[in-house]
């Protein structure tokens, strides 16, 4: 059961900072040049070429929407063999290297300390994604929401749906109010507010310009914990202007 959005009314300053829903490809892993490079290779096997600025679409996007752009660009290919092509080879290249972004590992074991829950959403598949977490020096990960565990990828919110509905089925007290999202794309952006969790967009590769709804922007995870999360969380539900302290970040609204 997906968790019933708020009402004005049940929102509090002091909503505990409970679970945090991770994105992947960009947040916990610098994996998009290993993208963009097979993405690149698997093109130019067709004689075709491709752009930075073509790449740059697929940052964040299903994995079949993805495959759809790059058979218009003379891939040809069926969409699920392009899928695990791509995969096979961003998996080969995390195999010899886990580029992980500055501070997410850190961040981890912050929110692990103080008994947060955390899973996975991402739109990369399960193979892929459970490399990644092995690579992890302990399992900080609940559970993996994947892009083969859902029907509508990001920016449809039902990846995150199903990992709050996941965690509540656990925990039934847990509520909205209670996640926070960390995302790095507008698409990605976008599935977590639909979703009704307090977001945090780091954008890496892609900026993040301005957006519908309000996210907090940080430039990276590294020096922030738990706490600073909280602090997100406690503005957020306030309705303070920022939500945020001001050495944490800025909003987007």
């Amino acid at each position: 059961m997906s968790p019933a959005p708020l009402s004005s009314g049940d929102r509090r300053p002091d909503a505990p900072l409970r679970a945090v829903l991770w994105d992947m490809d960009g947040t916990l892993v610098d994996t998009e040049p290993y993208w963009i490079a097979a993405e690149h290779e698997l093109v130019e096997s067709f004689g075709g070429t491709w752009s930075h600025a073509q790449a740059i679409q697929l940052v964040g996007q299903a994995l079949d929407r993805s495959a759809r752009i790059l058979q218009a660009a003379g891939v040809r290919m069926p969409e699920r063999q392009i899928i695990s092509t791509l995969s096979t080879r961003v998996m080969e290249r995390i195999e010899e290297a886990v580029p992980w972004r500055p501070g997410a590992q850190e961040m981890l074991e912050s929110l692990t300390a103080n008994g947060v829950r955390c899973a996975l959403v991402t739109m990369s598949e399960r193979p892929l994604a459970s490399l990644v977490v092995e690579k992890l020096p302990q399992k900080y990960f609940e559970f993996l929401v994947t892009g083969d565990d859902v029907t509508n990828g990001k920016p449809d919110p039902e990846a995150y749906l199903q990992a709050m509905a996941t965690m509540q089925s656990t925990e039934s007290a847990l509520r909205v109010e209670n996640f926070v999202a960390l995302e790095d794309s507008v698409p990605g952006v976008g599935a977590a507010l639909a979703s009704g969790a307090v977001t945090i967009g780091i954008p890496h590769t892609v900026p993040l310009p301005e957006f519908p709804g309000r996210f907090t922007r940080w430039d990276t995870l590294a020096q922030k914990d738990y706490h600073a999360i909280q602090r997100i969380l406690d503005g957020h539900w306030a309705g303070t202007p920022s939500g945020l302290d001001p050495e944490d970040g800025k909003v987007s609204a």
